[in-house]
């Protein structure tokens, strides 16, 4: 990747939340997400590339002692992270399949969460993949909380909403029973912000209400939509 013109970017995307990408962007272009915290930094979602500069970087910052993981779409690198950092991987029990590199560092979760350093949650929340997972951060957004969620909950060109696909690239919605079950899984969670799997996919306040304002109107267009 370095041949090809490719380097990683660290970028601050508010006080104790460091993304990293990579410029140009490669595949999908997500970004990482880094929670720096007394306890232990933790790596939501991972990108394919690390190279020595990115690695130095992150290490500057306290390096890492967890990375998890919103889905098996963004496996990607894991494995070379965890090695490099000495840091275990969370990821949820139902999508050890979907896992093509097995090793010790990995740890298989179960149930519908599961904590981590730096006052974390995991919360299995489904959707995209049965064992889709988002990261609630408290601590986030000043205090009022922060939801990373991959893009088990997608940012739409509306920032009052976000939605929700069980396929992106085939355009496949969820059943509204099914986004009806995430919307009451996260409704007990408090945050004001919401970072997607993009730099730029941010709800920067009111994120909260935006989720579930979004389920329910998903769940009425695909309930009531009438065709003549």
């Amino acid at each position: 990747m370095r041949a090809e013109g490719h380097s990683n970017i660290l970028k601050q995307q508010e006080p104790q939340l460091i993304g990293i990408g990579t410029n140009p962007k490669f595949a999908i272009g997500q970004r990482g997400l880094l929670v720096c915290s007394e306890q232990g930094n933790v790596l939501w979602d991972c990108i394919t590339y690390l190279d020595d500069e990115t690695y130095q970087a992150v290490k500057d910052l306290g390096g890492i002692s967890a990375i998890a993981i919103s889905h098996p779409h963004y496996y990607s690198a894991m494995v070379e992270w965890a090695q490099r950092f000495d840091a275990k991987i969370y990821l949820h029990a139902n999508d050890k399949k979907w896992v093509m590199r097995p090793d010790e560092r990995i740890v298989y979760w179960t149930g519908e969460t599961l904590q981590l350093p730096g006052d974390l949650t995991l919360i299995r929340l489904g959707g995209h993949y049965p064992s889709g997972t988002v990261l609630h951060w408290p601590r986030g957004a000043e205090g009022k909380g922060a939801l990373l969620s991959g893009d088990i909950i997608t940012v739409v060109v509306d920032r009052r909403y976000v939605s929700f696909m069980y396929s992106y690239p085939n355009l496949i919605p969820l059943p509204a029973s099914e986004v009806q079950r995430m919307r009451d899984t996260i409704a007990p969670y408090k945050f004001d912000r919401l970072y997607a799997a993009w730099f730029e996919a941010i709800v920067q306040q009111d994120a909260h209400d935006a989720v579930v304002r979004s389920a329910d109107r998903y769940i009425r267009a695909v309930q009531e939509v009438r065709y003549p």
